[in-house]
């Protein structure tokens, strides 16, 4: 018995990389990544027959995407980090300039803001 699962098509041996399944009632076809284990209502696909996959006339294809792969940030991406760069370069605000901080703690050298935090230069 074989541990790799096989591409489901007739006369291919590659190995399987997407689970096919079919929602019938919405003439749907969905494509995502190998189910954990084999299903018999299932098809296991290799990575040239679920990159080629079409569906029937008047049916939609639905592709998942596993997560797990390299992908490129989009444009919304960049931007929020741009953002959050800018934020954490902003000069703090008047009350850590002035001694304290709205907290009542003592001002250090460094200022929180969430996750993210600013460090003052030793010369200001």
């Amino acid at each position: 018995m074989s541990l790799v699962r096989r591409c489901s098509r007739t006369a291919c041996g590659r190995p399987a990389v997407a689970t096919l399944t079919y929602v019938y009632a919405d003439s749907t076809a969905v494509l995502g990544p190998l189910a954990t284990y084999a299903e018999p209502h299932c098809y296991d696909l290799c990575a040239e027959h679920s990159e080629r996959l079409t569906a029937p006339r008047g049916w939609d294809v639905v592709r998942l995407s596993d997560g797990s792969g390299p992908s490129r940030p989009s444009g919304d991406d960049l931007e929020a980090l741009a953002n959050a760069v800018r934020e954490a370069a902003r000069p703090p605000e008047r009350a850590a300039e002035a001694g304290g901080s709205a907290s009542g703690a003592p001002v250090t050298g460094e200022t929180r803001r969430g996750h993210l935090r600013v460090l003052r230069s030793p010369d200001s």
